[in-house]
């Protein structure tokens, strides 16, 4: 990475009220690209990923050895503040006054209850820009209703079409946490350049759940346009075929191979060995195979068992073919193509070691990220913030 003189995010001061996922990885995104970030929570209340959700350091449970908290949170600074405490509430509003942004993911009007609502963040701060992203957004029906990326999930329909038509859905992780993320980031970023133009600060409100209907759009215009509800089909599609995942060779590997046009079958059927099969009137044409999808599964998985996922995937790639390697986790961190666009960058925490953090999945030529710094300990930096960081920030502006 090059050196920079400013990074896009320099000078900017965020304020965290946030846990978990969908909060603080916006506040990751920022300091990666030179943001100061407080990351606030307290000993009473600490951030859910530093209490349930292993891994965990050599499987010590800790405060500080959750491996989830650590690759939401570095390079930023950590203290605590007991928000139920009246001087804890004094000292989030002097925090709040020094920052520029608040980022937050409480249940809509929780943090009005806890005394640090918008009303009161702008009376200390009339240019600040508050952050909020929960479940739904802060206002309808629904609003209140607690829940995490799996339930969100389900909410925008990925649970409904992922799996088999003959086994029950498939529950698709917490994706929409980490979709609602990228919008975060572009929504403060926004807020930031019309607060520079105008003066103004606002409030953005960011529903997680409207941010994971955006990547259903295909399948809702199939249901406006055509009245057709899009169902479970495993790992087919409409019209590829093959479109599957495909068992080769060695413990549980996998490589998924996608054929779109008649040409790419014949490039397949040739790196198999199989010229036969190009001219075979059950696979000559896109609807003849599909309609002998069962028997091309077979055909396909017959040559794959018996080369390596990494052959296959580079068999079929030099040759025009759509492969790619269903990658396990030590795949990824050995990747070298991510390797490569420093996805992966060391650093040295205090309690788990030598661990990586994850660098930003885009490249700004002129304003690289930086990442010299792990997720802190739960209350590490709160003299350097609260000593140190809002005196400073007092004194410029008396």
């Amino acid at each position: 990475m090059m050196e920079t003189a400013k990074q896009v995010f320099e000078g900017i001061k965020v304020a965290e009220f946030a846990a978990v996922a969908a909060g603080p990885a916006i506040g990751k995104h920022m300091a990666d690209h030179g943001a100061l970030v407080v990351h606030v929570e307290s000993y009473e209340r600490p951030d859910g990923f530093r209490l349930n959700y292993p891994p965990y350091k050599d499987n010590k449970y800790g405060l500080n050895r959750a491996g989830s908290f650590a690759i939401c949170n570095n390079n930023k600074y950590g203290v605590t503040i007991d928000l139920k405490a009246k001087q804890g509430v004094d000292l989030a509003l002097e925090l709040i006054e020094w920052s520029d942004v608040v980022i937050e993911n409480f249940t809509p009007g929780t943090i009005k209850k806890l005394g640090i609502g918008y009303e009161e963040m702008k009376r200390v701060n009339p240019r600040i820009i508050l952050f909020s992203t929960c479940n739904q957004g802060q206002t309808g029906p629904h609003a209140f209703h607690p829940g995490f990326g799996s339930h969100l999930s389900s909410l925008c329909g990925f649970t409904y079409v992922t799996g088999y038509p003959d086994r029950l859905p498939c529950i698709l992780g917490p994706y929409v946490d980490f979709v609602a993320v990228g919008y975060g980031v572009i929504a403060v970023t926004a807020a930031l350049e019309h607060r520079r133009r105008t003066g103004e600060g606002q409030w953005i409100d960011l529903a997680q759940y409207e941010a994971g209907v955006q990547f259903m759009i295909p399948a809702l215009l199939e249901y406006s346009t055509n009245h057709r509800v899009v169902e479970r089909d495993g790992n087919r599609h409409p019209f590829a075929v093959p479109h599957n995942t495909y068992r080769c060779r060695g413990d549980d590997r996998w490589c998924a191979i996608s054929v779109f046009k008649d040409e790419e079958w014949k490039a397949l059927c040739e790196c198999m060995g199989r010229d036969e099969l190009i001219s075979d009137p059950r696979f000559k044409t896109i609807p003849a195979r599909k309609k002998h999808e069962d028997e091309v599964d077979r055909e396909v998985g017959k040559w794959t068992a018996q080369l390596t996922a990494e052959e296959v995937f580079k068999k079929l790639q030099e040759n025009g073919v759509k492969a790619g390697i269903v990658q396990t986790l030590a795949d990824l961190f050995a990747d070298p193509q991510l390797k490569h666009r420093g996805s992966w960058v060391p650093v040295d925490h205090p309690e788990i070691g030598r661990c990586h953090a994850e660098g930003p999945p885009f490249a700004l030529s002129k304003t690289p990220f930086k990442i010299d710094r792990p997720a802190p300990m739960i209350g590490e930096h709160n003299e350097l913030v609260f000593k140190t960081f809002l005196t400073a920030g007092k004194k410029e502006k008396d």
